[in-house]
């Protein structure tokens, strides 16, 4: 592009002159600015990567609507004097922004009036070209006034929010002088009390002082009147005064036991007084592991193989009697369910009825008790049997056979070799044996099923009537029942 420069001299002639290769990089006219004395400035690019300032409003608002409800008042109160801050910050650049924007009027005004004044001067392709550059200045001027409306809305929007804002501000300012002075009064009221329970509290405490006080006087009184005491008796005395009243109570046991045989011998002679004339006597100890026994007393008695007899168990809450089933031999040994009841036989001979009864109930053995806690610390035992009968036959083989009594089942087995072997049931019972005999004290009934069962003699008393014991403990456990034929209603 060559150089332009005025002259002078012909009138006719233009004053500027314009290179005919011009060419405008853009269809936008250049940004600048003029300063002091028209220099040109070149206009600062603003950075908009940054969001509007409607949207950050927006968001603000948004933001602060969502935390009023979880912000103290306190928090409130600060986040709207900084809201406000930045609301002042934002009024005040947009007072800047206003009178850049009249500058920039007055700018593209000179920069119109001189392209105005330069087409007059020119002619042919230069003239549209000023022409162009003009219509371009007055799109320019259109967009400033525009972006000028859209600032002075956002100014109104921006004087609106700091309105909004003061007024919130002064709100929360309220709202934290209210609340500080209701926590002041209860801070008051706190205080108030808190000085009453102490008062109340060194009263008791000044009480129980002088009370303990006492006590402690009382019990050093009785401390002393003690150490005199023990001062004045001899150690050895006291030691012989033990050993004394040792023996009087070994004595005194003695003694007890002499009455206690002496009133059951007495008892037996009233009784064998009345029954001296009676034809049948029930002798034995009402004693569990011992056996009872009906014995003729008289000439006249008839031989007990050709009488009928029935035990019966007397129930000790009401006169009504129970017969024992199967128990219909002269003998009878009660066994665990009989302790603590009286029982009473029925002898019939010859259309006469006779009926005998114990002198008390049935007494527990003195050693079963010891015997049995020792049973019970073992999850299981066995005990050694001889099978008398199986199946309502007498058994021939006299071998030992191991009884064994689990905490779910019984077992009957001999080697490797198992009898039988049955978990607790409804249908499985247990009882003693009430066929008589000599052994009828060592012996039980087992029922193990239907169609199954067994008479077992034990080694003693004492091991068949553990051996009754633990099997129905286990099976109470087990919520079954474990008797005899009947008997379920005595558990």
């Amino acid at each position: 592009m060559t150089r332009i420069s005025p002259e002078y001299g012909d009138v006719a002639q233009p004053a500027w002159v314009l290179s005919s290769d011009v060419s405008f990089p853009s269809n936008q006219f250049p940004k600048y600015r003029l300063g002091p004395d028209n220099q040109i400035w070149d206009e600062i690019i603003e950075d908009s990567k940054g969001p509007p300032l409607k949207e950050v409003v927006v968001e603000e608002i948004n933001h602060l609507s969502e935390q009023h409800k979880r912000l103290s008042v306190r928090d409130l109160a600060s986040k709207f004097d900084k809201n406000l801050a930045a609301a002042a910050k934002l009024s005040e650049e947009a007072k800047l922004r206003e009178v850049a924007s009249l500058d920039g009027h007055v700018l593209l005004k000179k920069l119109r009036d001189a392209l105005e004044c330069l087409k007059g001067r020119l002619s042919g392709r230069n003239k549209e070209d000023v022409e162009k550059a003009i219509s371009m200045v007055e799109a320019l001027a259109v967009k400033l006034t525009q972006k000028e409306g859209e600032l002075i809305q956002e100014k109104f929007e921006v004087k609106k929010l700091v309105n909004f804002l003061k007024q919130a501000s002064e709100d929360a300012k309220k709202l934290v002088n209210q609340e500080k002075s209701f926590a002041c009064a209860e801070i008051e009221s706190a205080r108030a009390v808190v000085q009453r329970i102490g008062e109340a509290l060194d009263e008791q405490e000044r009480n129980n002082s002088s009370a303990k006080q006492q006590e402690l006087e009382e019990l050093i009184e009785e401390v002393q009147e003690a150490r005199r005491i023990r001062l004045k008796h001899d150690p050895t005395k006291v030691m012989d005064m033990e050993h004394e009243l040792r023996e009087l109570r070994l004595q005194i046991r003695e003694k007890c036991t002499i009455s206690i045989n002496l009133q059951h011998e007495l008892a037996m002679s009233k009784k064998a007084e009345e029954n001296a004339h009676c034809v049948y006597a029930l002798n034995g100890s009402e004693t569990l592991g011992l056996s009872l026994r009906i014995q003729p007393c008289s000439e006249e008695a008839v031989e007990l193989a050709k009488c009928s007899i029935q035990w019966y168990r007397l129930l000790s809450q009401c006169s009504r009697r129970e017969p024992i089933l199967g128990a219909t031999k002269s003998v009878y040994a009660p066994e665990p369910i009989d302790v603590g009841r009286v029982l009473e036989v029925d002898i019939v001979a010859n259309g006469q009825k006779f009926s005998l009864t114990t002198n008390g109930p049935i007494q527990q053995a003195i050693d079963l008790d010891s015997y049995l806690e020792s049973l019970f610390r073992k999850p299981n035992h066995d005990f050694s049997v001889v099978i008398s009968q199986m199946n309502g036959r007498n058994y021939s083989s006299h071998s030992t056979h191991v009884f064994h009594i689990g905490k779910s089942r019984i077992k009957l087995s001999r080697g490797w070799i198992t009898k039988a072997r049955e978990s607790y049931s409804r249908s499985m019972q247990l009882f003693g044996f009430r066929g008589g005999g000599n052994s009828a004290g060592k012996s039980l009934v087992w029922l193990a099923r239907k169609g199954q069962s067994f008479v077992l003699v034990f080694e003693s008393e004492r091991e068949r009537n553990s051996a009754l014991l633990l099997a129905r403990k286990y099976a109470s456990d087990c919520n079954v029942l474990l008797a005899g034929p009947d008997d379920d209603a005595l558990l």
